[in-house]
């Protein structure tokens, strides 16, 4: 009689005490937010899946409710998992005691007895497999029965539970393994997949299909059994042929996918600029033009191309394998490597700028330029100098010299500036550190911002960020925040009609070139010193294509130039990108044709013209800028030399090559398109730029620099003394 009473006292408290831990601590419904399932999508601009990246489960997934799947699929979950789900209020006890006769049949664990809702309780709470934690995962069954419906912790269920190959949730593995959407799937698909999820290595269709199968089976005959299915329907699902995905590589763009996910931190659709089947097109170009190279030493290549219009990156390989296993995963789109010749134009752009123009004669003689280190003296590639060139022909054949002359004469601080307005965020040192070697491509750049600055040049000198979101702003019709104006759009459509011109190329490039293509195309190539990288950037009305091509190593190419290596590979890719829209021709709307002379000015009369582009009204219109008007003397300072500086003629240096340079004061503000003019005792000298040369005469002398603009505006004289050699 003791033992009765203590026995339903024992039951009585145990009763009570599982009441009062189910009612008094309700479930944590906050773990059950979707935000902690779902993975991050990303999508190319017409829809198409790039990319989809883990969870916070560390999975791919994406949720869908009851409605959103296909019927099939709560009806196979059940009869896997549950057939009693909707009879009890989280806890089995039939399905626990049926556990434990199979286990001691057994002598070992072959059933958990766990109904769906205590599964649900261990995805999200991840309780230890003990006894213990049994014990509190049925405490928690019994609180979620109570915290919401039995249609709530079905829909839970199938978005969370494991599918194998880190999926999952139904949708992501209806696309994994049927590549269809989860509400499309059939009676047997359902079952297959419905067996997944108690042993998802176990059970995979992809490794095991006859495994799979069996599992399937099961379901289907608990389906008949329950009366959930006729037996009509049993046959017909029992007989359907499966018809798996193809196994794919694990994503798509895969160094652009990597650039987004280094930008956002989102979950859920994130649609991207890129054009997938213009990406597949580009990766397969890579490998057709680098193969032949190999035996040059070439082993790696890197593209992006980009909409003139928006910015946006529609292409974007970073090597030539991701998936390879030595260094793949290296993308060369956005790693630092010397620029070579490619940052020319934008010396040209400062000198057109300042008032030259396409037909002004440029030295390419043996110069030297005084720089911190010594005397500097620039060679050409062809190891040979030219004489007076033309400053279109000496862009268009990119020789060395001119570049250096232009950029001393406007100075490196003045270069670096407009270099770093352009994108250019990789200069981070001081203009001195770079110094004259920075017209040449002594200073590492990116890729992607390399094309963004020729993307400039196709904009008319209006600048704007490169998108890889399709929600970001736009490019030149993007908020005025986003864009700004570095340089007059006449000197822009200038430099393009240069870069353009394959006849002034000719020289260097000779005819028929991989730069020339069959529509409007401007380009300009690059090889870094000791042939250890090459470059290729170029654009057309619609969009900028770049191109680099070395080896991650630094090791040099067996004399592979900007033509014959990343040349090939450029005018492959703008044949692709332009196969279903033309270029339309360049604009011009800010130059004017006139006839000049090409014989050599000392002549009495001429025998040869030739059209010519010049910037109507010398390209002032483009200048909204109205610094001159504003300058006072203070604003002009002379640099070098010092008041009272005194000077002695060296015997070992020619008379024709011993000369001052005189520069504007480093610490003052210069406006980069203002024209200045030098004196000398009175006498104007040949510089109109930051800088000016004269050769040294013994005596006493002053010097003054005025501001073209306002000639009221000038410099305190500077009085200095030459004495003669000793």
């Amino acid at each position: 009689m003791g033992f009765r009473v203590y026995t339903l006292v024992g039951a009585l408290v145990g009763a009570l005490t599982l009441t009062v831990l189910v009612v008094a601590r309700p479930f944590p419904e906050d773990s059950l937010s979707k935000a902690s399932v779902e993975s991050l999508r990303l999508r190319d601009r017409h829809g198409r899946l790039l990319r989809e990246v883990l969870s916070d489960t560390q999975g791919r997934t994406a949720w869908r409710t009851l409605d959103e799947v296909s019927p099939w699929v709560p009806l196979a979950f059940i009869a896997a998992e549950d057939h009693r789900f909707r009879g009890h209020s989280g806890v089995d006890p039939m399905g626990i005691a049926r556990a434990v006769v199979d286990n001691v049949k057994a002598l070992r664990i072959v059933a958990g007895g766990s109904t769906l809702s205590q599964q649900l309780v261990g995805l999200v709470l991840h309780r230890p497999h003990t006894f213990a934690g049994k014990a509190l995962e049925a405490v928690d069954a019994l609180r979620l029965e109570r915290a919401v419906t039995k249609d709530e912790i079905l829909e839970q269920y199938f978005n969370r539970a494991p599918f194998g190959h880190s999926t999952f949730g139904i949708e992501a593995a209806a696309r994994l393994y049927f590549d269809k959407p989860s509400v499309a799937l059939t009676l047997a698909e359902s079952a297959l997949l419905a067996g997944l999820p108690r042993a998802p290595s176990v059970n995979n269709p992809f490794t095991d299909l006859p495994r799979a199968r069996a599992a399937q089976a099961r379901v289907l005959r608990r389906l008949l059994e329950t009366g959930s299915i006729d037996a009509e329907l049993y046959a017909q699902a029992t007989s359907e042929p499966l018809r798996l995905a193809s196994r794919r590589r694990p994503f798509e763009a895969p160094h652009f996918t990597e650039a987004v996910l280094a930008r956002t931190e989102a979950r859920g659709e994130l649609v991207t600029t890129l054009e997938l089947d213009l990406q597949a097109k580009v990766e397969e170009a890579v490998e057709i033009v680098l193969r032949p190279l190999e035996d040059l030493h070439v082993e790696q290549g890197a593209v992006v191309v980009l909409d003139n219009a928006s910015g946006d990156v529609l292409a974007w390989v970073g090597s030539r394998d991701f998936f390879a296993t030595e260094s793949g995963q290296v993308d060369m789109v956005t790693g630092l490597r010397q620029s070579g010749s490619t940052l020319k134009p934008f010396v040209y752009g400062l000198a057109l700028e300042s008032g030259l123009d396409a037909s002004t004669p440029l030295p390419d003689f043996p110069l030297f330029f005084e720089t911190m280190t010594g005397d500097y003296r620039p060679r050409n590639y062809d190891r040979r100098f030219h004489g007076w060139v033309k400053l279109r022909e000496a862009l268009a054949c990119s020789y060395n010299v001119p570049a250096v002359w232009l950029a001393d004469r406007a100075g490196p601080g003045v270069f670096h500036t407009r270099l770093r307005k352009l994108g250019f965020e990789s200069l981070g040192h001081e203009a001195a550190y770079y110094g004259l070697g920075l017209a040449l491509g002594n200073a590492e750049v990116r890729l992607l911002d390399l094309a963004n600055a020729y993307r400039t040049l196709a904009n008319g000198g209006l600048s704007s960020p490169v998108r890889l979101l399709a929600d970001a702003p736009k490019g030149p019709q993007s908020r005025p925040d986003h864009r700004r104006r570095v340089m007059p759009i006449g000197v822009a459509e200038l430099l393009t009609d240069i870069l353009s011109d394959r006849h002034a190329r000719a020289p260097a490039f000779g005819r028929n070139s991989a730069l020339d293509l069959p529509f409007p195309a401007a380009a300009k190539t690059g090889t870094s010193t000791d042939f250890t990288d090459n470059w290729t950037v170029g654009y057309s009305s619609r969009l900028t294509i770049a191109v680099w091509v070395g080896n991650f190593d630094g090791r040099p190419m067996a004399g592979v130039s900007g033509i014959t290596g990343a040349g090939r590979l450029w005018n492959r890719v703008m044949r692709l990108a332009h196969s279903d829209h033309k270029s339309e021709a360049f604009a011009t709307e800010h130059l004017v044709s006139r006839r000049i002379c090409m014989d050599e000015p000392a002549k009495a009369s001429c025998l040869h013209f030739a059209d010519e582009l010049f910037l109507k009204d010398g390209g002032q219109e483009d200048n909204s800028r109205a610094a001159d008007a504003k300058l006072d003397s203070s604003a002009l300072r002379i640099g070098y030399p010092d008041d009272g500086d005194r000077f002695i003629e060296s015997p070992d240096v020619p008379a024709a090559h011993a000369e001052l340079i005189f520069k504007l004061d480093a610490q003052v503000a210069h406006d980069p398109l203002a024209v200045y003019r030098w004196t000398v005792d009175g006498h104007p000298l040949d510089g109109t730029g930051p800088t000016a040369r004269w050769r040294l005469t013994p005596g006493r002398h002053q010097a003054v620099v005025t501001l073209e603009a306002s000639p009221t505006v000038r410099s305190r004289p500077v009085s200095f003394e030459v004495l003669e050699a000793l």
